[in-house]
């Protein structure tokens, strides 16, 4: 069986690829992420996650490497990381009642046969409307600074939304349906 690495040093990635019951192996891709505005968010998850995916695909000439990238979408714009605090206060009020889109990226390479996967999924995320105290308890925790659109869907997040429509892994960041039928189809998994 060859060795099957994923390109992310996320938790929440390494979390979601157990789920498979498989052997791998989590590394960090060293990719540095370009953000080309111009691409379209489903262009633009795809191109960052084959990235990551090529560069950690060059330290393992017999493995499937599995990489991704997720991006969270507002009003046609991606949200990033927020600065500081504030900048999350800021995008949680103008999520508040709102819907955005979350775009996952998923690229698979099996560096043996030179065969790709680069595909993406998207899921459409409807915000409850927030109270100002609802906002800062969140910001407080400080579970929104360091994620994209400043909230996470699988830890306290959760409370701020009303309901998705799509795969809830692709908002955490590894589509598992697109992970899972990409692996059958290299034979990694039975």
């Amino acid at each position: 069986m060859r060795k099957i690495i994923l390109a992310s040093a996320s938790p929440r990635r390494k979390q979601l690829l157990s789920l498979l019951a498989i052997k791998f192996k989590s590394v960090d891709s060293k990719y540095e992420e370009v953000l080309h505005q111009h691409l379209a968010h489903q262009d633009l998850v795809k191109f960052l996650a084959m990235g990551k995916a090529k560069a950690a695909a060059k330290k393992f000439p017999n493995a499937i490497i599995i990489a991704a990238d997720t991006i969270v979408s507002f009003q046609g714009r991606a949200l990033g990381k927020p600065k500081n605090a504030e900048e999350a206060i800021q995008t949680l009020r103008k999520l508040s009642g709102k819907t955005n889109e979350v775009y996952s990226g998923v690229c698979v390479i099996d560096t043996k046969t030179g065969k790709i996967v680069n595909v993406f999924d998207k899921v459409k995320v409807y915000f409850k409307k927030l109270s100002e105290i609802e906002i800062k308890n969140y910001v407080a925790s400080k579970e929104p600074l360091d994620r994209a659109g400043s909230y996470a869907m699988q830890g306290l997040g959760f409370n701020l939304i009303k309901k998705i429509e799509g795969d809830i892994t692709t908002v955490i960041g590894l589509p598992m349906t697109v992970v899972y039928n990409a692996l059958k189809k290299f034979g990694a998994i039975i």
